[in-house]
C-alpha cells in the first residue's frame, strides 16, 4: 500500500490561516500542537539511529562481541552447535585470583571436556538446546553491586544479563538466564556460570522476566 504524506508546511498554513488573529492563545496553541505533529517522526527518526546495531548470525540472532546479546547468544550457539572453541570465544577470560580463579578455570575446562563428548555421541542429549529461539534485550541488575564490584576489582566495564530462549531435542522449550560481561577491552563475554561468582551476580535469579526483544533496543528492526 503507498504512503501519503502531507506536506507539513502547507497543511499548517492553510490550518493556521482560518484563525482569526485576536484568538493569539488558540494560535499559539496549535502552532505547539502541529509543530509536535510535523517533527515527531523526525525525532523518531532519531532514536532510531542513535540505537547501537547489533551483528547477526546467519539465524537472524545476535552475534560477536560488541554487544551484551551477542555474548549471551553465542554462548548458547556454542552448546547447539557442540563448539568448544566457540565456547572458549564467548566465555569471560580467567579472572581475579586464588581459590575462585582456579575454580572458574576447572570448570572452563569441565564444559570444554562435557561439550567435546557431546559431540561425539550418535545421538544428542534430549536435554541438551537444539536450536536459539528467542533473544531478549540485554538489561542491568537492579543490584548497583555486582557492577561497582567488577569494575575495581577485575576492571570490567559493565554487567548486564540477557535471557536466551532454546529449543531442546526433546520437544520442550527453555529459557537460559546469562550473565555478561563488558571486558577492560571494552568487548562483550558471557560468564558460563555465574554461581562462582556471587558478588558478580547478586541478585541474577531475582530479576523480573525480560519482556523486550533485543530488535526493540537496536538498529537493527
Amino acid at each position: 500500500m503507498p504512503t501519503f504524506r502531507i506536506n507539513a508546511n502547507s497543511a499548517a498554513q492553510a490550518l493556521l490561516s482560518t484563525l482569526r488573529w485576536p484568538d493569539r492563545g488558540i494560535h499559539m496553541r496549535l502552532l505547539i500542537a502541529l509543530s509536535l505533529l510535523i517533527f515527531a517522526p523526525f525525532n523518531t527518526s532519531l532514536r532510531a539511529a542513535s540505537l547501537p546495531p547489533i551483528g547477526l548470525a546467519a539465524d537472524g540472532f545476535p552475534t560477536g562481541h560488541e554487544s551484551p546479546e551477542g555474548a549471551a547468544t553465542d554462548l548458547g550457539r556454542a552448546f547447539v552447535s557442540k563448539d568448544a572453541k566457540a565456547f572458549e570465544d564467548a566465555s569471560v577470560r580467567p579472572y581475579g585470583g586464588g581459590e575462585a580463579r582456579q575454580e572458574y578455570v576447572q570448570l572452563l575446562k569441565q564444559v570444554v571436556s562435557s561439550i567435546r563428548a557431546e559431540k561425539q555421541l550418535k545421538t544428542p542429549s534430549p536435554g541438551g538446546p537444539k536450536a536459539i529461539g528467542k533473544v531478549f534485550a540485554a538489561r542491568h541488575l537492579a543490584a548497583n553491586g555486582p557492577a561497582s564490584y567488577g569494575n575495581a576489582a577485575f576492571s570490567f566495564q559493565d554487567i548486564m544479563f540477557v535471557d536466551v530462549g532454546v529449543f531442546l531435542h526433546n520437544g520442550t522449550q527453555a529459557l537460559n538466564r546469562t550473565l555478561v560481561i563488558k571486558d577492560r577491552n571494552g568487548k562483550w563475554y558471557a560468564h558460563p556460570a555465574p554461581n562462582v561468582s556471587p558478588l558478580l551476580s547478586q541478585g541474577l535469579n531475582e530479576e523480573t522476566p525480560s519482556t523486550k526483544d533485543f530488535s526493540e533496543t537496536s538498529a537493527n528492526k
